[in-house]
């Protein structure tokens, strides 16, 4: 297992620290067996130090690799095709990503989020914008909370789009937060979406990681839309994530005596991009074509199986045997159908039975 994934287990790990490991040592594997004295010339204090190698001693890979496949976690360090180009561009980015589902870095990324208890005015708009929005192909990022962010991920899902829903918790199936969301986490993962989170299975949600998480929503987006949202709210700290790496923030002008119209209403005088129609997001994306892109970039199955085999195969490899294990179709079948598929340009065989996606 690579290093970086088994460093994000450490509860006080900071991209920061990271980098002060990669500056202080000639590679993470030197790190997991430097001493004490060794670990000084980072700088940390002793307790940090003695913390880390307590931590060291104790990690269980074995374990963490299981709980991993049992719970069908893929994890993405910074130097995976598949971990986010946006977000290696923030300042911070998360050193690993936990993934149920699928990512792809070809995909036109909006954030839209708002306040948990929004108006019936707040759910007309969202479900008219990420309806029209979600079918030009715009993939809708949220953090899967109540309000406004259950209302984007839902009206993508009826819109047959795909949707990103990004946590404060671990995405193990025990740890999905809220618990009443889990049922629309697995919506989001069958259709072609993802569940992620900077933070390990088994990661209980805090008062800290939910405003952290919401650099990521912005990081991955090329613009962040807000729907209601009163003075104090996460959804600002989302925006004004997106404003310090140079993406575009939108908002939707409200009623001057709504309680949620204050957030939106100051986004407003201070620059932010007017909404009145999905063309004003598209338009200043310069994504009026995206549904023509994305569409002649998606693989479409010929058969069931193919359509089986799509659901598990991504830009990531993945061996026969697991496909088998995760479709339970017989070993001949899976066989016949990837070399068919091979041969019209759908997947890559890249040796050794293991599998991507053409593009």
């Amino acid at each position: 297992m690579k290093k970086e994934i088994l460093l994000s287990y450490f509860p006080k790990i900071t991209f920061k620290r990271y980098q002060q490991l990669l500056a202080a040592f000639s590679n993470l594997d030197t790190v997991w067996s430097a001493r004490f004295d060794e670990l000084k010339r980072l700088r940390w204090d002793d307790q940090l130090i003695s913390e880390f190698l307590d931590w060291r001693k104790n990690i269980d890979e074995e374990k963490i690799q299981k709980i991993l496949e049992q719970e069908e976690i893929i994890c993405l360090i910074q130097d995976d095709p598949e971990y986010p180009k946006l977000l290696k561009q923030i300042y911070d980015p998360p050193l690993c990503l936990f993934v149920r589902g699928k990512l792809s870095n070809d995909d036109f990324n909006l954030a839209v989020v708002g306040t948990r208890k929004c108006t019936t005015y707040g759910k007309q708009v969202t479900e008219e914008i990420v309806l029209e929005l979600a079918s030009q192909g715009i993939t809708i990022v949220s953090g899967l909370a109540f309000g406004i962010d259950s209302i984007a991920h839902n009206t993508t899902l009826r819109a047959k789009g795909k949707t990103i829903a990004v946590l404060g918790s671990g995405i193990d199936r025990h740890h999905i937060h809220p618990t009443s969301h889990r049922e629309l986490a697995n919506n989001i993962i069958n259709s072609g979406g993802a569940i992620i989170s900077e933070y390990p299975p088994g990661t209980l949600p805090t008062k800290y990681t939910f405003p952290k998480r919401n650099r990521i929503v912005a990081g991955m987006s090329l613009g962040t839309l807000v729907i209601e949202a009163p003075e104090k709210s996460g959804a600002l700290i989302t925006a004004q994530c997106a404003l310090d790496n140079n993406r575009e923030v939108f908002t939707i002008p409200q009623n001057i005596t709504s309680l949620t119209a204050t957030g939106p209403n100051k986004l407003i005088q201070t620059g932010a991009t007017c909404v009145t129609t999905t063309k004003d997001i598209l338009d200043v994306l310069n994504l009026q074509d995206a549904h023509k892109y994305v569409t002649n970039k998606e693989i479409l199955p010929d058969s069931p199986m193919e359509a089986e085999l799509l659901k598990h195969l991504s830009r990531q490899s993945i061996h026969v045997d697991e496909l088998i294990q995760k479709t339970h179709i017989k070993s001949q079948d899976i066989n016949a159908t990837l070399t068919l598929m091979e041969m019209k340009g759908k997947v890559k065989n890249l040796g050794n039975m293991n599998y991507v996606l053409s593009r």
